[in-house]
């Protein structure tokens, strides 16, 4: 049976009708600082924790609840004799609910929105939860009222899922504490990660797995899990990963750029002077490909751009905004996603994950931007002036292609890629079968370098006209030899660009 709770909350939702229903159940309600005076503001009987503790609140608020009356009332374990006893003899009160939820840091990191009273009680009630409840989420207060109407407790069953919900918030706050501390970016002995999740997904990747996606708290980079959904069905995993996928891309460019994404790899990506312009041509790169494709835009999204996908099928749209007149066309096609980005902001070097069995990669995520005074020539023959913006451009969208990754790109398009093969040659041939007769006077940019000359050899042949690759193999000079005889200009960046 529930007699007294201890109510404390940052998110104050909902916890006056919380109050009033408990004690017309019978339940005395003990309160802190701005709790209790919104509580006695409202009508509401509450008793202050001073006047439980006999105790004063100090420190302009750091010290209230770490005072063993308060915890003791919470950690005794009811059928524990010593635990009885000792309650007794100290004239401690039983606490048998503690509603809290704690300082929004979130919203305002600071030293000051570190809450420390308030995880000390839910890690408190959450460990006795064979006798204690603990609440951190208003969502659940609904729950705690029916039953404790129906039976004047919580089954073990509740209690155990309120601690599961108890401990993952407090994991996850001080998982965001410690991130925001992490000033140095260092590679820490101990790591952890805290998400807030955004939704339950229908599936993952497949629809026999189940899924859900979750928000980063404290980034304010643009971000799949931060747009505006003007229209569509509910997202999907896939979904999301190719929205992110044309995001990152998008993000590489100062210029109006577009992309169109197909399984994580782009089928076009373009830039041009006007967005119109650049989305027409990326998705022309590959018209076959980009059916049923994920489009990304660094510009507005243009009238003209929905006419000519009102004519095709695609999944998402990804822009920074809409016209209300694209808007309006795109009505006709409700199952289109239309995601709005707002403001673009390009992410800086953080930390990125991969999970795998046992563990988790953590590394810098790939923001390197390779600019002209980058790049090391290597061949007799030098770029011209025209092939380097073209160099460039190739090399930014190879970041984004599956290694092994190969782009054929000429004036600011792409006209080949190759993704994801196991020999890099075969990724050539692949880029040089899409780009076609159009590979002639184009440029190639190859994410890692080239073990051997096979491959100069072929985009020779297909009349390439300069290669960018990020050297550094043994056989380099056999390369070198090779773009020589044949005449190709070729520069080294000096990084690689794997994506796994």
């Amino acid at each position: 049976m529930i007699k007294r709770a201890l109510v404390s909350v940052s998110n104050k939702t909902g916890v006056e009708e919380l109050c009033r229903e408990l004690i017309e159940l019978g339940v005395e309600i003990v309160s802190t600082g701005g709790t209790a005076k919104r509580l006695h503001e409202a009508g509401i009987a509450v008793r202050s924790i001073d006047d439980l503790t006999g105790f004063p609140e100090m420190m302009d608020g750091r010290v209230k609840t770490l005072h063993p009356k308060v915890h003791g009332g919470i950690l005794a374990v009811r059928d524990n004799k010593k635990h009885m006893a000792a309650v007794k003899e100290h004239g401690i009160e039983l606490i048998d609910l503690v509603v809290v939820n704690l300082y929004p840091f979130e919203d305002k990191p600071g030293i000051e929105n570190i809450d420390i009273g308030g995880p000390a009680m839910v890690r408190s009630a959450a460990k006795n939860y064979e006798h204690v409840g603990v609440v951190v989420d208003p969502q659940d207060y609904p729950t705690v009222l029916d039953e404790l109407k129906r039976s004047k407790g919580l089954s073990q069953e509740t209690r155990y899922y309120l601690m599961q919900k108890a401990f993952a918030h407090t994991g996850y706050y001080d998982s965001m504490i410690a991130n925001y501390m992490n000033r140095t970016k260092a590679f820490t002995e101990e790591l952890s990660f805290g998400y807030r999740k955004v939704a339950s997904l229908r599936y993952g990747e497949n629809p026999h797995q189940a899924a859900a996606y979750y928000a980063e708290p404290l980034s304010d980079v643009s971000s799949i899990v931060r747009t505006e959904t003007l229209q569509g069905k509910q997202l999907s995993y896939n979904n999301i990963m190719d929205a992110d996928a044309a995001l990152k891309i998008v993000l590489e460019f100062d210029e109006p750029a577009a992309t169109v994404i197909k399984h994580t790899n782009p089928c076009g990506t373009a830039i041009a002077e006007d967005i119109t312009a650049a989305f027409t041509k990326a998705f022309e790169a590959d018209a076959k490909s980009a059916f049923g494709g994920v489009i990304g835009l660094n510009r507005t999204c243009t009238k003209a751009i929905a006419e000519y996908l009102s004519k095709v099928f695609v999944e998402i749209v990804l822009a920074p905004d809409f016209e209300d007149d694209a808007v309006a066309i795109f009505a006709a096609k409700p199952n289109v996603r239309l995601l709005k980005l707002g403001t673009l902001k390009p992410p800086e070097p953080v930390w990125e994950t991969r999970k795998i069995l046992g563990g988790t990669l953590v590394q810098e995520m790939d923001t390197k931007h390779i600019i002209e005074k980058d790049l090391t020539v290597v061949t007799d023959q030098k770029p011209t002036k025209q092939q380097l913006p073209d160099l460039l451009f190739a090399w930014a969208v190879c970041k984004h292609v599956k290694s092994n990754a190969i782009v054929v790109a000429k004036n600011g398009v792409t006209l080949g890629i190759g993704a994801g093969q196991m020999s890099r040659i075969d990724s050539v041939d692949i880029a040089l079968t899409k780009a076609g007769a159009a590979a002639k006077g184009a440029v190639l940019a190859s994410d890692a370098f080239f073990p051997f000359r096979d491959s100069v050899e072929a985009i020779a042949k297909a009349g390439v006209a300069a290669i960018i690759q990020p050297g550094g193999s043994v056989r380099d000079a056999d390369v070198i030899i090779a773009a020589n005889e044949l005449k190709i200009p070729m520069v080294f960046t000096g990084f690689r660009a794997f994506w796994h």
